[in-house]
């Protein structure tokens, strides 16, 4: 049996639009439950209430069990885009290592939204640092690799154009994450909290820009049955009624 999965790769802007709404549910719940400070309010450097970075956000019940749920079915997801554009990719680019480095560095970075999901700042720092560094870190360096493999690889000769708003997209990030720890190091914590959830939202702006090129590809899983022994009917001796 053939199980096609064209509406998965069609509606990648629909699961990018659902991985930006749930955040969004999370910070209103923190913000409802008075965990955080409001992005929109005053905020000074010498003020101690928690800031609405998203490990904060996330950190307190019931917004930690929708970050938890979030961040995997992100992680999910974004794994499975990352193995349909290296099979897209595979034989199209004339070096394979850059399709692959692409792979191993999106699922690596795929599997620290678990842990940053699974493991609450509060709960557990280092580890959830850790995840932090996997998630951003290694997803700025996948779409600088995919940026780059865009322009080199020119699909339908739609490369140069969609090369151009990913590397946009790729510059906005990594200024994103400097300025982040540029404003963390002088404890302007609203403000790094501010281009943090920006950065999130440019990153996910990217992953949704593969749905130019999937809409030429369509991906397939074959399932077929192993071949068996031969059957063979035991011989059946008659009982005499």
């Amino acid at each position: 049996a053939s199980v096609l999965l064209p509406l998965l790769l069609q509606n990648v802007l629909f699961i990018m639009f659902l991985s930006v709404l749930l955040p969004l549910n999370r910070y209103f719940i923190a913000v409802y439950n008075k965990n955080i400070t409001p992005l929109g309010s005053e905020y000074s450097k010498y003020d101690f209430s928690p800031a609405s970075c998203l490990s904060i956000a996330g950190n307190f019940p019931p917004a930690s069990c929708v970050f938890s749920e979030v961040m995997n079915l992100a992680a999910f997801v974004g794994f499975f885009i990352a193995v349909f554009r290296y099979l897209q990719l595979k034989g199209k680019i004339d070096k394979p290592w850059l399709n692959i480095s692409s792979l191993v560095v999106f699922s690596i970075s795929s599997f620290g939204m678990t842990i940053v999901g699974n493991f609450q700042v509060f709960t557990e720092e280092n580890i959830h640092n850790i995840g932090t560094i996997m998630v951003f870190g290694l997803g700025t360096l996948f779409c600088w690799l995919q940026s780059y493999i865009t322009l080199r690889v020119n699909l339908k000769n739609e490369g140069k154009m969609a090369a151009i708003a990913r590397f946009l997209l790729s510059g906005s990030i990594t200024l994103c994450m400097i300025l982040y720890f540029s404003l963390m190091s002088q404890r302007l914590h609203m403000h790094a909290s501010r281009c943090q959830w920006v950065l999130v939202m440019i990153l996910l702006i990217f992953i949704s820009t593969f749905a130019i090129e999937f809409r030429h590809s369509s991906f397939s899983i074959l399932c077929t049955d192993r071949p068996g022994y031969p059957f063979r009917c035991s011989e059946t001796s008659e009982v005499p009624m």
